[in-house]
């Protein structure tokens, strides 16, 4: 997976519509509200999130590597990965904030294993 943060994950942008996804993807596998309030369009592979003004807030998938800019990471170890890498991440409600590298709630137990 590459990410540009704040602006795209792989081929798609951050300030893609609903509509956008759809066209791009096709139908998705199932759609649904979920229990923190955004609406997910799932294709399986990739889940989709969206706030109800139409904003895309985040964007899931399994990928055995992440890579920003010009540094990789494997999924395997995402909390020393961008500890080591952001000074100013921090932990909050069990999820590891990275404010400069665009992860804005990568979840993870805190110890450095993705749940």
């Amino acid at each position: 997976m590459k990410l540009d943060p704040f602006v795209c994950v792989d081929e798609v942008p951050f300030s893609a519509t609903r509509e956008q996804i759809v066209k791009m993807r096709g139908n998705p596998a199932r759609t649904h509200r979920n229990q923190v309030g955004l609406n997910e369009l799932d294709y399986d592979s990739v889940v989709f999130r969206f706030q109800d003004c139409g904003r895309l807030e985040a964007i899931t998938m399994q990928a055995p590597v992440v890579h920003i800019g010009n540094l990789s990471a494997p999924f395997t170890a995402p909390a020393s990965f961008v500890r080591t890498t952001d000074p100013s991440a921090f932990g909050k409600a069990g999820f590891l904030i990275s404010p400069s590298l665009g992860l804005p709630s990568m979840q993870t137990n805190l110890t450095g294993s993705p749940h």
